[in-house]
């Protein structure tokens, strides 16, 4: 079994761990474009076209499936990589969690880039799921770059930046796929003391299990046996960018054995 994942950076590191936990055994693809970062200030049209070619990269892997670990991926690519790549690969897409934070009746804001926020794909997600419930689309130039370097000064920055833009009452966060590698400090930021708990709602677990669903694979946690991880950066086989061992999830990918050829 063997999961392919794509973005435009570390940001799928949330997803692939996801898997990984899930199914340790499953050999993992990391697809990124780091060359071309970031995506959140290119066009519609170029985000596919850089899209399409990350994609290109883990299906010469021949896997099973592949995730769209990227919501600015999902939001302008998704349709041009199904026709593209399926049925011969599945293509599992990243949706906001747009849903299951509106259920708790709100306030919600939706972290995300400036390419996704007000996209017409977003905008009918909030249409659909959270009518009547009070959004606030929150932009975030700057911080998936500066997750991606691991640069905690400029995650620090980044990270208030968008707390200024959040609405003091809200009581749950809808984060960005790379975000949710720096969800607590996005709750610190945005936690106000004299409210209940803030929620925060991601999208890797949900993914990680729809794609399983998808090619009729049951988790299996307690699976002994590791699968093997590659890298590929902008097209190019890699081993794991050191700034994703500044995150749990890199730690936790890092853990499979190393072998030849930059697989980890």
């Amino acid at each position: 079994m063997k999961i392919a994942l794509m973005d435009v950076g570390i940001g799928l590191l949330a997803a692939a761990a996801a898997v990984r936990r899930l199914r340790p055994d499953a050999d993992l693809v990391l697809s990124s474009d780091p060359d071309g970062m970031p995506w959140g200030a290119r066009t519609p049209e170029d985000i596919t076209v850089r899209a399409l070619a990350v994609a290109e990269a883990a299906a010469a892997h021949r896997p099973d499936a592949l995730i769209v670990a990227c919501n600015t991926a999902s939001v302008h690519a998704l349709p041009a990589l199904r026709a593209h790549l399926e049925p011969d690969v599945p293509v599992i897409g990243t949706v906001p969690a747009i849903k299951p934070a509106a259920a708790s009746g709100g306030p919600v804001a939706i972290w995300a880039t400036p390419a996704t926020v007000s996209s017409p794909y977003q905008r009918g997600l909030i249409g659909k799921f959270a009518d009547g419930v009070r959004v606030t689309e929150v932009p975030c130039p700057g911080l998936s770059n500066a997750v991606q370097y691991a640069d905690e000064a400029a995650v620090a920055l980044a990270v208030a930046a968008a707390a200024e833009r959040t609405p003091n009452d809200v009581r749950a966060v809808v984060l960005g796929c790379t975000h949710e590698l720096v969800a607590e400090h996005i709750r610190v930021a945005v936690q106000r003391p004299d409210l209940p708990p803030l929620v925060l709602h991601g999208s890797a677990g949900a993914v990680a299990a729809h794609a399983l669903r998808r090619i009729g694979v049951l988790p299996a946690p307690e699976a002994s046996a590791e699968g093997v991880l590659t890298v590929i950066l902008s097209g190019r086989e890699a081993a794991l960018p050191a700034a994703a061992l500044a995150y749990d999830e890199g730690r936790l990918l890092q853990t499979v054995s190393a072998t030849p050829g930059g697989r980890l």
